[in-house]
Formats: C-alpha cells, sequence, structure tokens
C-alpha cells in the first residue's frame, strides 16, 4: 500500500505544482501587495512546503520502514490538509470570481488536487495504522 499511498501523492504534487504555476504565471506575488489576492504569501507557501516535508518523512518511513516516520508524516500531512482545505474554502467563498491570481484556477485542476489530496490522507493513514511496531 506504501507504493500506492506515493503514486497518489505524487500526483497530488504535480497538480499542485501546476495550480501554483497558475496563480503566479497570473501575477499572484504582485497581488500581495494590494491584497487583491485572497490567499496570504504564509499560506500559500507553508501548505506545500508542509506536503514536501511529510512525503519527506513519508520516502524516509519507505526507506528504513520506521512506523514513527509513517505517523510524523501523517501529523505532517494532516496540517498541510488543513491549510489546503482553507484555500480550499477561500477560493469557493468568491477567490474564484473574485480579481485575484486564483480566478485562474481550472475547477477540474482544483477538484483533481483535492480528492487525490484526500486520498492520500487516508492512504497514509490507513497504511499507518496497519503498521507492526518493531
Amino acid at each position: 500500500m506504501g507504493l500506492v499511498t506515493t503514486v497518489t501523492w505524487s500526483f497530488t504534487t504535480l497538480v499542485g505544482i501546476y495550480l501554483l504555476y497558475v496563480w503566479l504565471s497570473g501575477g499572484g506575488l504582485r497581488q500581495q501587495t494590494t491584497k487583491v489576492t485572497r490567499f496570504p504569501k504564509a499560506l500559500l507557501f507553508s501548505h506545500p512546503a508542509l506536503a514536501a516535508g511529510a512525503l519527506g518523512c513519508w520516502a524516509a518511513h519507505l526507506v528504513t520502514g520506521h512506523r514513527a516516520l509513517a505517523w510524523t508524516a501523517f501529523g505532517v500531512l494532516a496540517v498541510a490538509a488543513l491549510l489546503g482545505f482553507v484555500m480550499f474554502t477561500r477560493w469557493l467563498g468568491g477567490g474564484r470570481h473574485a480579481r485575484g491570481a486564483e480566478r485562474r484556477f481550472p475547477l477540474v485542476a482544483v477538484a483533481l488536487h483535492g480528492l487525490a489530496g484526500v486520498a492520500t490522507f487516508v492512504l497514509v493513514l490507513l497504511t499507518a495504522s496497519t503498521l507492526r511496531p518493531r
């Protein structure tokens, strides 16, 4: 199940990178100073940074087999998922209709990223909870 989780996580990452590219190419960083965007920099960059850190813990778990690394990955991923949910609700609450760069997000990409993220979250939880202590 670890490999399936990693593939799902990789897909989620690729779609997330695409969404970040869309936001940056739409002038998202320039809009920070004028408060046009609904996504503060801290929120926008901590979400992928935490997800990448969790992925690093997951990779370390796959290499070493340590159960604590799987649970650490889950904990960090939970925080990243919470921040992702905050961004999603901000986008739903008007961000996609506003003048900000997030209005350019394709609905399909947002849906794929969110669904794959939830699947990854569940797979990490299931995998970590079925590991036997060493």
